[in-house]
């Protein structure tokens, strides 16, 4: 047979070659919209990857990019990586102290920008330490010249730029992508994709019991680009051909919904928040979505009560999907099987609360608190261990391994794994309760709360005890009148009375993370003493 590097530029030129007419829509940062086509996208992606060659950059060196979901920064997707250089990812979110630590952590030496980043690295850019060229992600711009000392534009490059550039041969194991964990728990750690762990995750997750997306389809891409590749998608879309609708930094619900109908979007990738906002704005404002038959939502658990919702009211179905960064990052998506058509609805519907099961390349178990293997029988609990390859074996710029003795990652997920694989996570093992010896879900807390009519957002963590020495909390924002005890109320019969949140704590909003996660750390901050 004949022998081929797996590499991330073999999906572009597939895209180019196969599906160059077929329509990318990008809503810019300074607002409107703006049509281009796989073709084009490739040959920008050749035109930069022929600049940053001409720079003096060697193999392996880091490139950044601090950009929302646009064209541009899609066409870096493939042009940075196409010139041998590892696309670091950055997120626009970050605080300035984060960003400047990620930067000169990863020895970034060229970063692309969007033009909303200038003000803030004006700011900074005195501590950036390996950073020598900094180029706008825009047309030539005497404000934002004024600011960037020796700032560069993208639109400049490319229109002095011939797109006959040649990829860099490269080893399929090469470096390709650098993305960093969100930090929640720490110091956020760099993950580094290669070639071909990239194409295998393309290959295996974009099944029909994956993504499954295929070129008849139109993917709103939500999920920020900067957060794990977008999940992956820009290369799946690029190897099937499906056109893309870019959101740019507008992640409103009214301006998502403007983008589905314009562009007759099938397909959408988002976390929960972003379609609680979208559920929101199609409430209020009585709008359809036609064209959307269906979402992929990961990053955080799925409320059941928004699945129903969507289903029954707009006809879109939600779909649970699982994964980490450490993971390239997917791991499951919630597709059933064959005979799953001879369940009842509520099973069905049961079943589609769970994270689903794994595709064809990861490998799960559960491993109790002694180190025991449990069972996969849907009730035992342990924490998740993972292993395949597009998964973690080292933490960038660190020589130990990840992995445990026998080479398996340990997620730090509480779940269950029924027979047929489907895996449920029942908290993360830094945020479930521990009341009394006996473990207490928040994830299932949260979803009780959020299904009630007048509660928008929750979340439940433990507060400290001084008989049981954990007792849940549940803090949450309601959209009309309710007591503290009428939501209490609400969890009788859905849960074990013991397992009923002591107190309900009514704030303004939640702390949301960069990555559109609650940040429960400030909330145990501020409430974990509550009850004593």
């Amino acid at each position: 047979m004949m022998d081929f590097e797996l590499s991330v530029t073999s999906l572009i030129d597939h895209a180019e070659r196969f599906h160059g007419k077929t329509k990318i829509t990008s809503v810019p940062v300074v607002g409107g919209a703006e049509t281009t086509t796989w073709a084009e996208v490739a040959r920008n992606a050749r035109r930069i990857a022929r600049w940053l060659d001409h720079q003096g950059l060697a193999t392996g060196a880091r490139v950044g990019t601090l950009a929302w979901n646009t064209r541009r920064h899609l066409e870096l997707y493939f042009a940075v990586p196409g010139a041998g250089c590892v696309c670091h990812t950055l997120n626009p979110r970050l605080h300035d102290d984060q960003l400047v630590f990620i930067l000169n952590e990863a020895e970034d030496e060229i970063l692309f920008f969007d033009i909303d980043q200038t003000d803030r690295l004006a700011a900074v850019q005195a501590r950036l330490t390996s950073v020598r060229t900094f180029v706008a992600l825009s047309r030539q711009n005497p404000e934002i010249a004024s600011k960037i000392d020796g700032v560069v534009f993208y639109d400049d490059l490319i229109a002095a730029t011939v797109d006959d550039f040649a990829w860099t041969k490269l080893d399929e194991r090469a470096p390709a992508f650098l993305c960093y964990t969100s930090g929640t728990t720490g110091r956020p750690k760099g993950v580094v994709y290669t070639h071909r762990s990239t194409v295998l995750h393309t290959l295996a997750c974009n099944q029909p019991d994956g993504m499954g997306l295929s070129a008849a389809d139109c993917l709103l891409m939500v999920v920020p680009m900067f957060h794990v590749n977008a999940w992956g998608s820009p290369f799946m879309a690029a190897c099937v051909g499906a056109e893309l609708a870019l959101p740019g930094p507008r992640l409103d619900g009214e301006s998502l919904i403007d983008l589905i109908n314009r562009t007759a979007t099938t397909h959408a990738l988002g976390v929960p928040t972003i379609w609680l906002g979208l559920l929101e704005a199609l409430n209020r404002t009585g709008q359809k979505i036609d064209s959307l038959t269906r979402s992929i939502v990961g990053g955080a658990a799925l409320p059941p009560s928004l699945i129903a919702e969507f289903r029954d009211r707009y006809d879109v179905h939600l779909i649970h999907g699982w994964g980490m960064t450490e993971m390239s990052p997917i791991g499951t998506i919630n597709r059933p099987l064959a005979f799953h058509r001879n369940k009842s609805p509520e099973d069905r519907s049961c079943l589609a609360e769970a994270q689903g099961r794994p595709p064809f390349g990861m490998d799960m178990r559960l491993v109790g608190e002694d180190g025991e293997i449990l069972p996969n029988d849907g009730q035992s609990k342990g924490v998740l261990q993972v292993r395949g390859p597009w998964v973690v074996d080292h933490y960038f710029k660190t020589a130990e391994s990840a992995l445990t003795t026998d080479g398996w990652f340990d997620t730090g997920d509480i779940s269950s794994i029924d027979p047929d694989g489907y895996m449920r996570i029942h908290d993360r093992a830094k945020d479930i309760i521990k009341s009394g010896g006996e473990w207490i879900s928040t994830v299932e807390l949260e979803n009780i709360a959020i299904a009630h009519p007048s509660i928008t957002n929750a979340a439940a963590i433990a507060a400290a005890h001084k008989k049981w020495g954990e007792r849940p909390v549940l803090v949450a924002v309601r959209s009309a009148d309710v007591t503290e005890q009428e939501i209490r109320e609400f969890y009788e019969s859905k849960v074990a009375g013991w397992q009923v949140p002591d107190r309900v704590v009514f704030v303004d909003a939640l702390p949301i993370g960069t990555t559109g996660k609650v940040l429960k750390s400030q909330l145990r901050a501020e409430f974990s003493d509550i009850l004593t």
